[in-house]
């Protein structure tokens, strides 16, 4: 029999959609639900899940349109982080999952923040790292994205849609931290990411979501009064050398959250890459607390 710390690599239907997911974990153990970011998918969550499930049940699906998820067609499938948040929700009812601590990263943060507003009574504790909720702390490779909001043409659209290659995912990884830090993170990250959001359909996926964060900043308010309404148990880990979402966007949470724990690493936005132990650490000493 395998350990329980092994991950199993499945397949689920969700309202006719295939969809990959990785699962560690005893299945009776509380749940921590690790939805991805941006270029990603469950693969960023690989080394983290194995130290943390001896003692909780680690669920991480791949979205639909990315990783080895199915690409449904646009007509069926709502690709925006509301129909994410959708998704999420179907997912873990399809696995009878009714109560979760919530690991909010990047794109994960808007979609998990919308599942959490859905049913907040299933929210058990969250887990923040760079994910940012605060307009007056966005960063300044915000730039690009806030010039082509407020005047949108095809020009402005192509260099989205330049961002999503491969030499733009080896950006988004590696193209912020630190020399001594970009040892520490696998290439596989970009190498691997690119051929799975390659197509021309998953890349239109890609600049349709880098669109929808204008319509997103709308429900910051929302997210804010979330925390502020229900205060659910929060650590807040984060790396400051991250050019969207620098020590301002972590420190903005404790506004709404004061009693959050709030750690400061010497990272950027992939920090399950340049601190895993340390990150490991911190989440076992936290959920051991709040949702052990």
């Amino acid at each position: 029999m395998a350990p329980t710390t092994a991950t199993a690599h499945r397949y689920l239907t969700v309202d006719g959609i295939r969809v990959f997911y990785r699962e560690a974990g005893p299945p009776d153990a509380p749940v921590l639900l690790l939805p991805h970011g941006y270029p990603s998918s469950s693969f960023q969550y690989r080394a983290l899940i194995p130290l943390l499930a001896d003692r909780w049940r680690l669920l991480a699906p791949d979205y639909p349109g990315f990783g080895y998820s199915d690409t449904p067609d646009p007509a069926a499938f709502r690709y925006d982080f509301d129909g994410y948040a959708g998704f999420l929700e179907q997912f873990t009812e399809a696995l009878g999952v009714r109560r979760y601590a919530l690991y909010l990263h990047d794109y994960g943060s808007q979609i998990g923040l919308r599942l959490a507003i859905r049913a907040p009574e299933r929210v058990a504790a969250l887990i923040i790292q760079n994910g940012d909720i605060y307009e007056d702390q966005l960063g300044p490779k915000y730039k690009t994205l806030k010039e082509y909001w407020e005047r949108p043409t095809a020009e402005g659209r192509s260099r989205l849609l330049e961002a999503v290659t491969e030499d733009g995912f080896r950006a988004e990884f590696v193209g912020e931290v630190e020399d001594r830090l970009v040892e520490r993170i696998s290439p596989d990250l970009w190498r691997l990411s690119w051929p799975l959001l390659s197509s021309p359909e998953r890349r239109e996926v890609m600049v349709g979501l880098m669109e929808g964060l204008r319509e997103n900043l709308e429900w910051f308010p929302r997210y804010q009064a979330y925390l502020r309404d229900h205060r659910p148990p929060t650590l807040i880990a984060w790396g400051p050398q991250d050019g969207y979402m620098p020590e301002g966007a972590a420190r903005a949470y404790l506004r709404d959250l004061p009693d959050a724990e709030l750690h400061l690493l010497d990272g950027g936005h992939w920090l399950l890459e340049t601190h895993l132990e340390e990150m490991a650490g911190l989440i076992r000493d936290f959920l051991g607390r709040v949702h052990g």
